[in-house]
């Protein structure tokens, strides 16, 4: 499968919302803020593929109280059965089912027929096998957003963990006449919004990374929390010392202060760097993770 950074580019409307969010007093008053923020899982796991016999046994015996899976065990077709879900459920985890909404991979079933529109832009420079769309297209809903959402909400998950909303930044302007980094972000919001919509009651609404669409009207009503990967560590083990992870940071922690469900999940491998990111989420009060960047493996939980 496939991880990114959180994009460096941010609008200035939305810096400006930054700055004025900034925590001068760092981790610790952020720490004692907690109280007005959602109770986080103590641990989650992220697993997006290689599962083990092609089963969620292995999650199912994982003591973690949260679950992030692909809606299909493949990636494709073999979607995971109600009779999967309910026992990963039973075991007394939250489960979300993960797929994209700002891009398509060339795997996934819906692929053909997408590739059959207008709606397939710029490929994604860092997968091949990865197209940005017109996530905005009412085709775009109707031949995957709605019928993905259909089909978690079929197998019981509790909710979905909806990737690339970084795609307003992402998207080649040129192939997209009259858009702008502004308007394009208002769209995605406004798909962030119509999944909530259509989920009801039904599906929690979960989407990673852009923590700075929060500043958009209707964004922080519509989302029950957010996943966020690399606050503390890139890739694996590199220290995020970038101004965007700051930002990521700043906006992240309103988040949870709105009372939202925060999964921070940061790639290391090395002891000290484990320890340290999950001592800065026990820090801020959200729900961390430590895995590799693959995410294809069942990792142990933070202590």
């Amino acid at each position: 499968m496939r991880r990114f950074r959180a994009a460096a580019l941010v609008l200035p409307l939305l810096l400006a919302g930054c700055a004025q969010d900034s925590d001068p007093e760092g981790p610790e008053s952020s720490a004692a803020e907690q109280e007005t923020g959602a109770e986080q899982p103590a641990s989650w796991i992220y697993q997006l593929s290689g599962y083990e016999d092609d089963s969620l046994d292995a999650l199912v015996a994982a003591p973690h109280e949260a679950a992030v899976i692909d809606l299909a065990r493949d990636g494709g077709e073999d979607y995971f059965s109600a009779d999967e879900i309910t026992a990963l459920k039973d075991s007394g985890k939250t489960v979300y089912a993960y797929f994209t909404m700002g891009s398509i991979e060339t795997y996934r079933p819906e692929y053909p027929v997408v590739a059959e529109t207008d709606m397939v832009l710029n490929q994604w420079g860092d997968w091949p096998d990865e197209y940005f769309v017109k996530y905005w297209d009412q085709h775009w809903w109707d031949l995957v957003m709605q019928p993905r959402l259909d089909q978690a909400a079929a197998a019981g998950f509790d909710g979905v963990y909806l990737d690339v909303p970084n795609a307003y930044e992402e998207i080649d302007l040129a192939l997209v006449p009259g858009e702008t980094r502004e308007s394009l972000a208002q769209k995605m919001v406004d798909l962030v919004i119509a999944a909530a919509d259509h989920g009801g009651d039904e599906l929690r609404i979960l989407v990673q990374n852009s923590p700075e669409l929060r500043e958009y009207p209707g964004y922080i009503d519509a989302i029950d929390g957010i996943g966020i990967e690399e606050l503390f560590f890139l890739n694996e083990d590199e220290p995020c010392t970038e101004d965007w992870c700051g930002e990521n940071l700043d906006n992240t922690r309103a988040i949870r202060d709105a009372g939202k469900t925060i999964l921070a999940v940061d790639y290391a491998s090395e002891p000290e760097h484990v320890a340290e990111a999950c001592e800065q989420y026990a820090t801020e009060g959200f729900a961390g993770a430590v895995a590799g960047v693959d995410l294809d493996a069942v990792y142990a939980p933070c202590p």
